[in-house]
Parts: C-alpha cells; structure tokens; sequence
C-alpha cells in the first residue's frame, strides 16, 4: 500500500479549519476564508473586554451582542441566556452566532432587517420545529445554518434555496417532511446525526442534485437506506442498527469515495457478495459489527477498517 504523508498548513491570512473546544459544529470542521472576511468562529467571551468593542466600534450593536471592529459584519450573542432575539440587528449582519442560548423559535419577521445574512449559528438552544417553518424562506444569501442541538422533531420547512451547508444534528427529528430539500440545489453537507430517524422515504432526500457529505450516524435505522442522492462521496451510517446489505444499496453511488458503517450489526449471512462492488470506494469503515469473514471488497480499496468483529 502506498504511504503517503500529510502535510497541513495553518495560514494566518488564508483559508484555514476552525474548531473549538466548547463545540464541534456536528463534528465536520468549518472553513474558513479569511480572503473573504469571514470571521472567527471560535466565541470571543471572556477573550476581549466588552466594553472595548463599544468604544473602539462606532456602528450600532444589540447591547446582548459584540461587534467587533475587524468583523464589522459579525455580531456575536452567544451564550448570554436569551429567549428572544436581539433587537435591532444592523443591517449590516452577515454573520450571527446565536449559539448557546434558550431561543424556542422565531416569527417570520424575526431577520427582516438582516437580509444579507450568511451564516447563522443557533447550535445548543431549545428551537421547535412549529417555531422555525418558513423563518428564513426569503433569505437566499444565507450558505450556512447550524442548529446541532436544537429541539426540532421534524426537518424545517421553508428552508433558503441558497444553503450549501445544513446542520441538524442531535436533535429529535423523526421524519423529514415531503419535500423538505426540494428547493436545496446548491447544497453539498448534510448533517442529521444522532437523530430519531427510522426509515428513509423514496422522496425524502428528492431535490439534492450536488449533496457531498451526508452523516445519518446515530439514528434507529435498521435497513440501508435506499433512495439516497447520487452525488454523495462521503456518507456515513455509523451506531444505526443495520444487519445486512443488498446488491443493489450502493446502486448509483458512481462517486462514493467514504463508507462508515462501524458499530452497527452486519452480519456475513446478511451482505450480498457484490454488496461493496463500488469501484470508487476508497475507505470502508466495518469495524464493530458481527462479522465472522472479511467480505468482498473492490480491488481499488485503499483502507479496509475490520477491528472488533468476531473475524478468526
């Protein structure tokens, strides 16, 4: 097997990976383009006095927000305990990091104001799903929505057409609405793990025509899904109860690079031999199952994840 080394390049200027320690976004890293004015999403509580922002940044500021004078489009209200948006968001805001507070929902006016909204942070507060439909329909700037943590039970309808990323992890969603991502085209990262989610619909993922990542890990799927989008290279079912694969379940994944299928209960007797005849695979992930043999995989694999099977 060819080794090869890892070279990572952290750039002040340029586009570089933020994590932080207090949360990880649904576990998939946010990029960061520093040559776009994209600011920091790590929290600046406790970091910079607020006062200092207030005095150095002439431009209105929710008195619950920062705005910082080298963001001057990010507003910054995070966990500061609120139950209701900040009033008078600037119309300036491109960025809003909301996460960490008690916000139930909004009504349809709530971000009238902020009409050239890019990203939107509502990750660990108690949101419903009654309480969000159509929140954002208008607002078709919007690439970014993060409401891991959340207390949603279905997947919001009237989501903005413009979203390329949506995060909705470990909330309560047991059912995703017809139609849900009809209007999505642009989307390519999908996040609904550690959800409530047991089957998937014919129509469920309908209208998602360049959808990269999908991670349905931790939900109570007990068959591989069908009717998945085509496009996704990366997609993961990791802590699902599955206990077999057919032939045709990876049918049409021309492109599928990633496969995660570890601490599920797949069984030799329920995997169809050609159940991995995907050429483009290059990493599958089996580890944690039940098996007893290693079972076909294509030639082009490059790394095969087998550990804590009952293989002798």
């Amino acid at each position: 097997m060819e080794i090869r080394s890892l070279l990572l390049i952290l750039s002040v200027c340029g586009p570089t990976w933020a994590t932080t320690l207090d949360m990880d976004y649904g576990g998939v890293p946010l990029w960061i383009n520093r040559f776009l004015g994209e600011p920091s999403v790590l929290t600046l509580r406790d970091r910079m006095e607020p006062g200092w922002f207030r005095a150095v940044n002439r431009q209105s500021c929710p008195l619950e927000c920062d705005c910082p004078i080298q963001w001057p489009t990010a507003l910054y209200c995070e966990y500061r305990g609120l139950h209701q948006l900040p009033e008078g968001l600037p119309s300036r805001t491109q960025y809003l990091f909301l996460q960490g507070n008690a916000l139930t929902g909004f009504n349809s006016r709530a971000f009238a104001h902020a009409s050239n909204l890019r990203w939107l942070f509502l990750d660990r507060n108690q949101v419903l799903s009654e309480r969000f439909d159509h929140t954002l329909s208008n607002h078709t700037r919007l690439v970014y929505l993060f409401m891991n943590h959340n207390n949603l039970t279905e997947v919001p309808a009237g989501l903005p057409s413009g979203l390329k990323q949506l995060r909705l992890a470990y909330n309560h969603i047991e059912k995703i609405p017809p139609g849900a991502f009809q209007n999505l085209q642009n989307l390519t990262l999908l996040l609904l793990q550690g959800n409530h989610l047991k089957a998937i619909g014919e129509a469920d993922f309908k209208g998602l025509p360049f959808l990269n990542l999908l991670d349905l890990s931790h939900n109570l799927l007990d068959m591989f899904p069908k009717h998945l989008p085509p496009s996704v290279q990366q997609l993961y079912l990791t802590s699902n109860a599955l206990t077999g694969m057919s032939e045709d379940s990876l049918q049409g994944f021309n492109g599928l690079h990633y496969l995660r299928l570890s601490h599920n209960q797949l069984k030799n007797e329920g995997l169809a031999y050609g159940a991995f005849n995907v050429t483009s695979l290059v990493e599958l992930d089996l580890s944690y199952n039940q098996l007893t043999e290693i079972p076909v995989v294509p030639t082009t694999l490059q790394y095969l994840y087998l550990e804590v099977n009952h293989i002798r």
